[in-house]
């Protein structure tokens, strides 16, 4: 069943198009709205786009006009920490790539998304607000529709860390990021770099033993690989970490990331919520060492 979601129109307006621009609705969404009657109601009539809107009325909004995303499903099982009619929110393992790629055609989070979607809604459409890299564990939050990805706000994420070598006090690493590319081609690594983009980490110890830090970890840009290559700049790479660390490291093991605890405005349910995973066994057993 196609879901809406209603607003009450506080003043007038030419057409829908303009409140729509008003309330912060993409183009791109707002052209797929266009493409079949019945995607907007007034006061409960279909209505197009061009339609006018008066102080007081109700319109209502398809939550999904998105074409279904058709990757390729996955039969994983999901570690589901929230769900409700607009937001999933997902503990994702290590190891497990967050979108569909060559190495990962048949097994990633994403098509696990989908497949478990599809009893809920048959044209879901994917939208994952926070990808973490394959090797990173922890929480994942996804959207269920369009409206429900727009209005989420004050999205807090808070991330632990093994790094190798003694960090006791709290820092702050403010280096910008640059994407290395080559004949115009991402080459999935990122270096410090002045011509690169913003990036601000703020580092929390929590325990040491001189070799190894448990660390945790506030991102303010949240740049591809920030937390690796920021540690890495300062000589603290993640433990495992074979991209910006320890290239001897084994190819059975991976990066100590996580993360571990997350935080939003609810804007249905007009609350804050937070939710936090317990760590993985592996890091367990590292954890007790330090």
């Amino acid at each position: 069943m196609d879901k809406y979601q209603k607003y009450i129109v506080s003043r007038e307006y030419k057409s829908i198009y303009y409140f729509l621009k008003d309330n912060n609705f993409s183009e791109n969404f707002i052209t797929n709205l266009r493409k079949e009657m019945g995607n907007l109601k007034i006061n409960g009539e279909a209505v197009t786009i061009r339609s006018p809107l008066k102080i007081g009325d109700t319109i209502e909004i398809k939550s999904n006009p998105n074409k279904k995303t058709t990757i390729m499903q996955c039969i994983i099982p999901l570690d589901i920490v929230f769900e409700d009619d607009y937001y999933l929110l997902i503990n994702k393992p290590s190891g497990l790539s967050s979108m569909p790629s060559r190495s990962h055609y048949s097994s990633n989070l994403a098509g696990a998304i989908c497949y478990y979607m599809e009893k809920k809604d048959k044209n879901f459409t994917l939208r994952i607000i926070n990808r973490l890299d394959k090797d990173t564990a922890g929480l994942v939050l996804v959207a269920k529709d369009s409206i429900a990805q727009k209005d989420i706000k004050d999205i807090d994420k808070t991330y632990y860390a093994i790094c190798q070598g003694c960090i006791d006090k709290e820092l702050v690493i403010d280096k910008r990021i640059k994407t290395i590319t080559k004949n115009g081609l991402n080459q999935n690594k990122r270096v410090v770099s002045e011509d690169g983009k913003d990036a601000t980490t703020y580092v929390y110890p929590v325990k040491s033993n001189g070799k190894l830090s448990l660390i945790k970890l506030k991102l303010v840009h949240g740049r591809t690989h920030q937390i690796r290559v920021h540690l890495a700049s300062i000589g603290y790479p993640l433990l495992n970490d074979s991209l910006y660390g320890d290239e001897k490291c084994s190819p059975n093991t991976h990066t100590m990331l996580i993360c571990k605890e997350m935080s939003f405005y609810h804007p249905y349910k007009k609350e804050v919520l937070h939710f936090a995973v317990d760590f993985p066994n592996d890091f367990k057993t590292i954890i007790d060492k330090i």
